[in-house]
């Protein structure tokens, strides 16, 4: 792009340091958290044999939606994600309540996951749980990520490493274990299933999908984003798919009780023992504290492009002087969302926040031609072009808005509710701009 795609004096203090291997990590963490411990489970109590196979066909279908942001994001090479390509298309008011919605549902998962973690955690210590041990586990969880975020995102790539090795390796011998088990009548279903059955899955599969786009955002900090991006959101949803199917694939085949809330630590005792379930549960934890990770490293840096952008306070793009990192937008995070783990209230903005995340999915897909035709010759030669024209985003628009007429009005209500509150913060923070 031309200069109002730029990156500005503040922006170019931050480093480049995630290559496309930390930029699919973010993905993969961004993405699979505590869903993959339930949704098996989900899956055959709906769908029966056919539940794997689900996910192949939702794979192929949220493909659509990555393919057009990976298209979208060649178009930038600064930080914002979803916010800068609302803001290039529709202007400051469209950008930030794309980014404020987004936001807010990762907010809201790090308050859920958080304390997902921390039940997980009391229970395989044997620990009687109580709100004040609850509250210092939480604090010092969100409080270590934070700090861990603060203090560099080179840090906090090498955390997710770690993290996403503890947590996929498990899955992965739990896959290779059960493949014995593999029968050819459980291993592909017969005949078609019925609509009724599958519609009731739509949202469960969908929301084991979304997060991809938190490595959108960190672009400013990516090397040769415009390339490196696009290449880790095609690889880390094909790698996605195929980890939830052969685990959900596998499940059916070498457990015999199935359904339940926790399909893997049955699959584990199956397998493995008592040792495979204490192995899953640790698992898990990772797998939800990778995810959480994941959210801290990318929700931030949406804050601090909105301020970049003038739609929030200039505090929240201020830059640390040594570790080169958006300090103020990570401190942000990490009080409101302890304040949220604490409150309880995220368990009832669980669907709203994906909700959120399709209506922003949307507003950035429509964005493209906006974009393109605002580009400059330079950025439009070493852009990634769409095959078949805009068949690709108008697939993956039907994708979103078939999940967003399953939402209920109780959702609907919490997003109006959010949309208000993030429409008085930006004209707020205008009046004081034009004060100052």
């Amino acid at each position: 792009m031309s200069s109002g795609m730029d990156v500005d004096a503040n922006e170019a203090k931050l480093k480049r340091d995630i290559g496309l291997f930390a930029v699919g990590l973010l993905v993969l963490n961004g993405v699979i958290g505590a869903g993959i411990f339930g949704l098996p489970g989900k899956l055959v109590e709906q769908a029966g044999i056919w539940g794997p196979w689900l996910i192949i066909i939702f794979g192929v279908l949220i493909s659509s939606v990555v393919w057009t942001f990976a298209s979208i994001a060649s178009y930038f090479n600064t930080t914002g994600g979803p916010v800068a390509y609302a803001n290039r298309a529709f202007g400051p008011l469209v950008g930030f309540q794309t980014g404020w919605l987004l936001y807010i549902g990762r907010v809201t998962a790090i308050g859920a996951n958080t304390n997902v973690l921390v039940t997980y955690a009391l229970d395989l210590a044997k620990v009687a749980d109580s709100e004040m041990l609850r509250g210092f586990l939480l604090l010092m969880i969100i409080g270590g990520l934070v700090a861990i975020n603060i203090m560099g995102v080179k840090k906090t790539v090498k955390a997710i490493n770690v993290i996403t090795l503890i947590k996929i390796l498990p899955v992965l011998l739990l896959i290779v274990l059960a493949i014995p088990h593999i029968t050819p009548d459980k291993a592909f279903p017969n005949g078609v299933p019925e609509f009724d059955q599958v519609s009731g899955l739509v949202l469960i599969i969908l929301y084991a999908f979304v997060g991809f786009e938190g490595a959108l955002v960190t672009a400013g900090e990516t090397k040769d984003p415009k390339k490196t991006i696009p290449r880790a959101l095609f690889t880390g949803i094909f790698i996605i798919t195929a980890i939830y199917f052969l685990i959900s694939w596998t499940y059916v085949n070498a457990v015999e009780d199935l359904g339940g809330d926790t399909p893997l630590i049955d699959m584990g005792e199956v397998l493995i023992g008592p040792i495979g379930v204490v192995m899953i549960v640790i698992a898990a934890i990772f797998s939800i504290l990778g995810n959480a990770t994941a959210i801290v490293v990318a929700a931030p840096r949406m804050t601090f492009a909105m301020a970049e952008e003038g739609s929030l306070p200039a505090w929240f793009g201020k830059v640390h002087d040594k570790y080169s990192t958006p300090a103020n937008s990570i401190m942000f995070l990490g009080v409101l969302a302890f304040f949220l783990a604490i409150s309880g209230t995220f368990v009832y903005l669980a669907a709203a926040s994906t909700l959120a995340r399709m209506i922003a999915y949307i507003i950035c897909m429509v964005s493209l031609p906006v974009i393109r035709k605002k580009a400059d010759q330079e950025t439009l030669d070493n852009a990634m072009l769409l095959p078949f024209g805009y068949l690709i985003p108008i697939i993956a628009i039907i994708v979103c808005t078939f999940a967003i007429v399953q939402a209920d009005i109780i959702n609907w209500a919490y997003i109006i509710g959010f949309i208000v509150l993030g429409s008085g913060l930006y004209f707020a923070n205008s009046i004081f701009a034009k004060k100052g």
